[in-house]
């Protein structure tokens, strides 16, 4: 038996590779818990050859007879999960000195992510105090012997990594309930897999064009990635195409680092963007709603002298007087016609270059996006390959996504929402994405969401109470996820797409500096009126505010954040150590963030600091429906003045006056007056257009 046992060890061991990390952070001199995840059958019998002999399996009494054989060479104990006695039985191996090895998920993953966690190996930790050990399986979910079948590409031969992160230990607290500190352990062993889990996936000096051509090795080159309105492309025609352009673009930007795009959401973006990886570019993306000065101060913020747009966009999108305004000092290269000019010559010269697997020439792998807001000039932030990784990486720590899912995307990509997450992620892990050239098309998208089948949708508030009220109530049957960012979650919208579609909007947070997700809420961490918890591998801290009592200044660090500004006339500014975001926030015991609102939407009057996120707040629950939208303007007497937009003609000040007056509140929540427009101003990212209202306001015109 022993040697069959050999014979067996030596197969599977030549056959997956496992490779062991980590397992010098071991100590099993001491009772410990070793907690894996959980992807596949052949688990815990990989582990056993692996993990030195002294560590105990536990081993379900029912998988115990299928595995009979291996098990006979291993310590284990069998349990039974529906005997209440069975946690004791553990509890006695741990105090006999023993290290146990538990799958603290209790079954094997079906969605390809990590799935909730019993709350059995918290309570041991707890009771026991001993250090517990996370460790992270990776590649034997894609594996034949994983329960992943139409989910994901499986493999005979997939690479199989162990890794071993931190240990970690849980206090028993006698001053709350036994329930309270059981969700709290099981909780605690949740983030602490999620964030061991990023970092076991995480890399340095990453290009995102290698990281395509890795996708199109482990899902197949023949996979349909992308698609848009005109066309549909597998990873080979993508990679091919990103070779293709990049031969033609490398002579035309001889001597540039970086280079325009002015772009819709499209499949040839997507290549343009990938061929400019690849030669070692910089794409700085435009937003293509922008008036034609601060476009050109865009490109004197980013030194840009060549702009990549298509003819057919530019005829479709009626911009020609913002090409004719551009073009006077930037060089135009229309794709169309570089596409003309490839010769066969050049089209086998690419094919080579994908046959043989050509990596990118990594010698600057960043990438620039502008904000908006309030600046004389606008800014561009410097975002790393490695940025964008590690915020696609961060994210799909939390979420499971697999290759039968579908993302559809009408998030421009000069939006960081709509680049990282809407396009980059999905392409990188493997996963088909509708790309969609404007978000404001409400029934247009509400029909192709049903059309493609899409299971994950993108948008902000605003784009999806527009969806929400052109669609049929059947529209959204197939969507697993939907994710709302960029500004704050409407709850009359919350509420219409649960009643009208059955569907949850999880709230999430960011901003372009941090690539751009910072925290999420998920299936297995939710708290409505939230945006979740902060990302696996970020840290914070909040800076109290003077005038402004609970919470404070949101400051993060992580992979994800930026390498630095463009400063129009001054050149690259390095970021600092701790990014400042601009949002006074409140963080609860469990770590769910609440964004109370911008420091900038504040206004001073009779020198009190009054939330203008808070008046629009007590406007929609007073009115029963969001469209509003709060301002400042000059006051003599009493420093500012707000004035409350909406597009309801019916709303009038003196109910809301009544309402804050019941509610109890400060006096200085009435806005001075309320003014009514037909449709509030909207940014391209679909955010409400604060600048341009308030510069209306001043002028003392009308909306447009």
């Amino acid at each position: 038996m022993f040697l069959v046992h050999a014979l067996l060890k030596a197969i599977l061991t030549l056959w997956f590779r496992p490779r062991m990390k980590g397992l010098e952070k071991l100590d099993l001199s001491q009772p410990s818990l070793i907690t894996p995840n959980h992807v596949s059958l052949l688990d815990a019998v990989l582990l056993s050859f692996t993990l030195p002999k002294n560590a105990t399996f536990v081993v379900n009494t029912e998988i115990a007879k299928k595995f009979a054989f291996f098990l006979r060479f291993r310590k284990h104990v069998t349990v039974d999960p529906l005997n209440p006695y069975s946690i004791r039985h553990m509890l006695r191996v741990l105090k006999k000195g023993e290290t146990l090895v538990i799958f603290p998920e209790g079954r094997i993953t079906t969605t390809g992510g990590l799935m909730k966690i019993y709350s059995g190996v918290g309570y041991l930790a707890m009771r026991t105090g001993v250090p517990v050990y996370p460790v992270i399986i990776q590649g034997l979910q894609r594996s034949k012997f994983s329960y992943l079948q139409g989910k994901l590409r499986l493999l005979w031969f997939p690479d199989v990594t162990f890794t071993i992160g931190n240990p970690f230990t849980i206090a028993h607290d006698k001053n709350r309930s036994m329930r309270e500190q059981k969700a709290s352990a099981s909780d605690l062993v949740l983030r602490t897999l999620q964030n061991e889990l990023f970092q076991s996936q995480m890399k340095t000096n990453v290009n995102l064009f290698d990281e395509v051509l890795q996708a199109a090795k482990i899902n197949g080159p023949k996979m349909e990635i992308a698609k848009d309105l005109t066309t549909a492309v597998n990873y080979r025609t993508l990679l091919v195409g990103s070779y293709l352009l990049g031969n033609k673009l490398r002579p035309e930007l001889l001597g540039q680092s970086t280079v325009g795009l002015f772009l819709p959401n499209s499949v040839g973006h997507l290549i343009t963007l990938l061929s400019l990886f690849r030669i070692g570019k910089t794409p700085a993306i435009l937003n293509f709603s922008l008036g034609i000065r601060p476009l050109l101060d865009c490109c004197e913020t980013a030194e840009i002298k060549t702009i990549l747009t298509s003819r057919v966009f530019i005829e479709k999108g009626k911009l020609d007087p913002i090409i004719d305004g551009l073009q006077d000092q930037m060089k135009i290269i229309y794709l169309e016609d570089l596409k003309a000019t490839a010769t066969t010559f050049d089209k086998i010269a690419a094919l080579i270059r994908y046959l043989t697997k050509q990596p990118a020439q990594k010698s600057n792998n960043e990438l620039v996006l502008f904000t908006s807001g309030s600046e004389s000039k606008p800014k561009g932030v410097v975002l790393t390959h490695t940025n964008l990784f590690a915020n696609i990486q961060q994210v799909t720590s939390v979420i499971d996504i697999t290759s039968r899912d579908k993302f559809f995307n009408a998030l421009p990509m000069f939006h960081s929402f709509g680049l990282t997450a809407g396009t980059l992620l999905p392409v990188v892990k493997g996963v088909p994405v509708y790309l969609y050239p404007s978000p404001l098309h409400y029934k247009a998208i509400a029909e192709l969401v049903y059309d493609q089948n899409a299971t994950i949708l993108f948008g902000t508030s605003t784009f999806m109470a527009g969806y929400g009220r052109m669609a049929h109530p059947y529209n959204f049957y197939s969507l697993r996820y939907v994710f709302a960012g960029a500004e704050k979650l409407k709850d009359d919208v919350r509420q219409m797409w649960m009643e009208k579609f059955g569907v949850r909007i999880f709230e999430g947070y960011g901003a372009t500096e941090t690539a751009p997700i910072l925290s999420l809420n998920t299936p297995l961490a939710n708290k409505q009126g939230t945006v979740g918890r902060l990302l696996p591998g970020m840290s914070y801290r909040l800076e109290a505010v003077e005038g402004i009592e609970g919470g404070g200044q949101l400051l993060v660090k992580g992979p994800n954040v930026m390498k630095g500004y463009l400063i129009h006339g001054k050149g690259f500014l390095p970021a600092e150590e701790w990014y400042q975001t601009g949002d006074l926030v409140e963080a609860d015991a469990e770590g769910y963030l609440t964004i109370k609102s911008r420091l900038k939407r504040f206004a001073k009057i009779g020198g009190e600091m009054v939330s203008l996120n808070l008046i629009e707040e007590l406007a929609m629950q007073c009115f029963g429906h969001s469209g509003f939208a709060a301002i400042t303007v000059h006051d003599q007497r009493k420093g500012e003045r707000v004035l409350l937009y909406t597009t309801d003609e019916t709303v009038e000040l003196g109910p809301l006056r009544a309402y804050i007056q019941q509610l109890q509140f400060s006096p200085l929540l009435v806005p001075g007056a309320i003014r009514h427009a037909k449709a509030l101003p909207l940014l391209g990212s679909g955010k409400t257009d604060y600048v341009s209202l308030k510069q209306w306001a001043e002028r003392g015109g009308e909306t447009a």
